[in-house]
């Protein structure tokens, strides 16, 4: 395809989302310029944390899938997974010292498992694709300074860099792939009357690492599990690295982190909450890492429309931010960059269409996902070692796996290990949930009607059975 017939998209962000945009495009035949405000992540003096992300990622179907449909014969894909980590399930952990915990799998039924992903490894691979395409420049070091989106030859970006040095570009299409805090999405709420929503929780966040065992250099946890200290208002999680080291963070209250002011509160603190953490990092590493990592907010955005017209749209963070508890930012936003491109492949001739119909599809399972994360938090804290948690867990597994036609799975098997749409998924689990309080009422009150009845109590629970069942096929 000549220069003068091939479109054009200008990509603000080059993080994973971004990168993998510009993967998409290139495979259309698109040019691809990409805007990426820091250094280039492939160079090691610029391989630090500082940008509010953590290091670890879980990597799950959704996200797979949106590596999967590149266009590369998932050749790209194949490497990503090669240096991931298989997640079967939680470990969970009371916080005493020298047990290893309590296994709770993510799928008993079909043996489905998640990743742990390197966030800079994974980035870095992207760039490397990237770089390897014909037509694609990477422009690191430059900021968005404007847009204008309603010139006669195109969008218009304006950029910087840090001399000062601006450059303008006109192209086709312009995409934010620029996180939570998005320029390119400010600039959009000039040209569209956007809905906006920005929710701060009551929990900041802190990373903390786990080295490999100094003796045998083998991780010191179980390395196929996501770890998890749940204490109610708190919590400590570990995800496995490939060093055979574990990423964690503590996630707790702001006036939990106010309240730790010296390396004396720091190790009563862990001592009170996780003793067993505190003897595998040792109290100067602890203390070394509390200190000097940042302690950092979680935000949760919803917003919409993501589009102007033809011209410009918004994906990953920059549409949909959300708290990292149930492990789908990443996969969210590698699923919006799939489902962009399917209705830009749909309407070759119509961008706009296309755009709007992105749109029309993506802002409910966006919306959906945000509200799922959220309620997740309150599942990993406290959820985890309650019984009628567990119990619900065993119900849904069970019919899944002896009473299949019923259609029953877990909220988190749909969310994790399925490609339905969130808002589907969120509307199946609300009414599974209203059948499964109907189910449990009904065995319950045929067990009352048999008690002291012995000669009718097998009737009874006949009859509380067949409601059950009943109850279930209603929910279809």
């Amino acid at each position: 395809m000549s220069d003068s017939k091939r479109k054009s998209v200008a990509i603000v962000g080059a993080g994973p989302v971004g990168a993998l945009a510009g993967l998409y495009f290139s495979h259309l035949g698109w040019a691809v310029t990409i805007y990426e405000l820091r250094g280039d992540l492939r160079l090691p003096s610029n391989r630090t944390l500082g940008s509010g992300k953590s290091i670890n990622l879980a990597l799950s179907e959704r996200g797979i899938n949106g590596l999967r449909n590149i266009g590369d014969n998932e050749i790209l894909l194949n490497k990503v997974l090669e240096f991931t980590i298989p997640m079967v399930g939680r470990m969970i952990h009371k916080g005493k010292i020298g047990e290893e915990g309590e296994g709770q799998d993510y799928d008993p039924v079909l043996g489905r498992f998640i990743r742990s992903a390197d966030r800079a490894l994974l980035n870095m691979q992207l760039l490397d694709a990237l770089e390897e395409r014909e037509g694609v420049e990477l422009m690191f070091g430059w900021k968005l300074r404007g847009m204008k989106l309603q010139g006669p030859e195109g969008a218009e970006v304006e950029v910087v860099d840090a001399e000062g040095q601006t450059q303008t570009k006109i192209v086709n299409l312009v995409v934010g792939a620029d996180g939570a805090h998005s320029a390119v999405r400010n600039q959009l709420q000039r040209h569209v009357r956007m809905y906006y929503e920005q929710t701060y929780i009551n929990t900041l966040w802190c990373e903390f690492n786990i080295q490999p065992h100094p003796v045998t250099g083998d991780f010191q946890l179980s390395k196929n599990h996501l770890h998890i200290w749940p204490k109610q208002t708190q919590m400590f999680i570990a995800i496995p690295s490939m060093d055979k080291s574990f990423t964690c963070t503590l996630f707790a209250p702001e006036e939990c982190f106010d309240a730790i002011k010296t390396k004396v509160d720091l190790i009563t603190f862990f001592t009170e909450h996780y003793p067993d953490v505190l003897k595998i990092i040792g109290a100067e590493s602890l203390a070394d890492q509390y200190f000097n990592n940042e302690h950092l907010p979680l935000v949760s955005i919803r917003t919409g429309p993501y589009h102007y017209k033809d011209r410009c749209v918004i994906i990953g963070d920059a549409a949909h931010a959300m708290v990292p508890f149930y492990g789908q930012g990443m996969n969210a936003g590698f699923e919006s960059v799939n489902v962009l491109m399917k209705h830009i492949r749909e309407n070759p001739n119509d961008l706009g269409k296309a755009l709007q119909d992105y749109t029309d599809e993506r802002k409910p399972d966006a919306w959906a996902i945000v509200e799922l994360a959220m309620r997740n938090y309150d599942e990993m804290r406290s959820g985890v070692t309650k019984r009628g948690y567990l119990l619900r867990k065993w119900v849904e597994e069970a019919c899944a796996k002896w009473v299949p036609r019923l259609g029953v799975k877990t909220l988190y098997s749909m969310v994790s290990f399925g490609n339905d749409r969130y808002s589907m998924v969120l509307r199946k689990a609300e009414s599974q949930g209203r059948a499964e309080e109907r189910v449990f009422a009904a065995v319950l009150v045929a067990a009352l009607a048999g008690a002291g009845y012995r000669a009718g109590i097998w009737r009874a629970l006949q009859v509380g059975l067949r409601a059950s069942v009943d109850a279930f096929m209603q929910r279809r």
